[in-house]
């Protein structure tokens, strides 16, 4: 599978397709032409096998434009939030969400994937994330094998555009830009993602296209920021500063329990700009997660530069709503690798890796039996112990300078220390503990 198209921007800015294209008619896809929306509930796209190994029915809704005759309409797929525990395709931001585009002319599915992990740990929080890859997958294939034979939602398979909140853009980002089974080798091992299914899973349709030509990023995050690269679809993505769950730069996503590092909106923005993909994004100052749930005022721009990137990608000449602002805080792109899959010896340094600096943070004795005292010459603010399979068993929060870690409940092996320090910096130790 290859979802990779042209990029149409340079820079990060996003260049109108109707200077390729002709230009939508009559306001269509940039306002709400039509008055009303044709809701179909609970269309089966799929099914596969629970967390807990419970058979699982795959449904979604459909909205559409009352009185639509266009045969060839694009097409957003919604995909909710949770935290990969809950949610629903009927959570108010979803069906808000796709009233309000269905009504602009364009087609809505909001999905329900498999949700549910136990124990609540970061090995498990990867293989939700996978699910849910898995689901949405489907439901585009879903779509691809429609077109080709009863054509009953006339989607136009050009212009399949996937998004979501929190979770549902974490899972949105990762059906994009995780191209490969190499690149999450280092969360789980190869056995467990056979297991899982693979990337492309079996929850329905097989043998058709999983191609979509750009993503919706609301409040979401990708494990690794060096997993978008060159010729990758464009993204739009709205994000408030102030996210304690999914974070707006790069930390910890905590949902109520700390899991694992994801690269927030800011690192995925700066990274696209290094690459040449085309990225919009609106910064939230001072907003917390999903912000736009249950308050008009952010709802309303988040639409409207929702709206922006939309029309733009769909060769509209309508003038903006929601002029993009300047995004805050630094984001540092850490050194990290990269795998493709082609080559047979190739490696991947995933999951552990962190950028390496020189901040005279000590830990000794290394290796040892039961205790290690972690020494630094600047406040830590931030500190998480790791095993191999890449579970946080340990989190700590600073600031502090020293601190002396316990092993003594843990087995024998290798363990990552991963640190963020005041200064912005990053860093990791390997403790051997025998």
């Amino acid at each position: 599978m290859n979802k990779k198209i042209t990029p149409i921007a340079i820079f990060c800015f996003v260049l109108p397709l109707w200077m390729f294209s002709q230009p939508c008619q009559n306001g269509r896809y940039a306002s709400e032409i039509f008055p009303n929306h044709t809701l179909t509930s609970n269309i089966t796209y799929g099914s596969n096998t629970s967390f807990s190994g419970a058979a699982t029915a795959l449904k979604l809704d459909f909205y559409e434009p009352t009185g639509d005759s266009e045969m060839n309409r694009p097409l957003i797929i919604w995909i909710h939030g949770g935290s990969f525990l809950g949610g629903s395709k009927t959570d108010s931001d979803m069906t808000a969400f796709s009233q309000k585009f269905a009504r602009k002319g364009y087609a809505c599915a909001s999905v329900d994937y498999r949700v549910g992990f136990f124990p609540i740990d970061s090995a498990n929080a990867v293989k939700a994330v996978v699910r849910a890859v898995q689901d949405v997958k489907a439901a585009i294939r879903f779509f691809y094998k429609d077109k080709q034979t009863a054509n009953t939602y006339r989607i136009d398979t050009n212009r399949i555009y996937i998004g979501g909140s929190s979770a549902g853009a974490i899972t949105a980002l990762h059906v994009a830009y995780l191209d490969n089974v190499c690149e999450i080798s280092g969360y789980l091992n190869q056995n467990t993602i056979n297991q899982l299914g693979g990337l492309e899973g079996s929850s329905g349709n097989p043998g058709y296209s999983t191609q979509i030509q750009g993503v919706i990023n609301l409040c979401g995050a990708l494990a690794k920021y060096v997993w978008l690269q060159a010729g990758d679809v464009p993204m739009v993505s709205v994000h408030g500063t102030a996210d304690g769950t999914v974070k707006y730069n790069r930390g910890i996503v905590n949902p109520g329990t700390p899991l694992m590092y994801l690269d927030g909106s800011r690192m995925l923005h700066e990274r696209a700009c290094a690459v040449n993909v085309s990225s919009s994004f609106y910064t939230l100052p001072g907003a917390g997660h999903c912000p736009y749930i249950g308050n008009t005022a952010y709802m309303d721009t988040t639409e409207h530069f929702i709206r922006d990137f939309m029309v733009n990608q769909l060769g509209c000449i309508e003038a903006p709503l929601q002029v993009a602002n300047t995004p805050l805080q630094q984001a540092i792109l850490y050194p990290s690798s990269y795998c493709n899959g082609n080559a047979a010896n190739e490696t991947c340094i995933l999951g552990l890796e962190e950028m390496q600096v020189s901040d005279n943070i000590e830990l000794y004795p290394n290796p040892s039996p039961d205790q290690a005292l972690l020494v630094s010459e600047i406040n830590v603010v931030e500190l998480s112990v790791l095993d191999e399979t890449g579970r946080i068993i340990a989190f700590f929060k600073g600031p502090f300078k020293q601190i002396m870690l316990d092993s003594d409940s843990w087995s024998s092996g290798v363990y990552t220390i991963k640190y963020h320090l005041e200064t912005g910096n990053s860093g990791v130790k390997r403790w051997r503990v025998y």
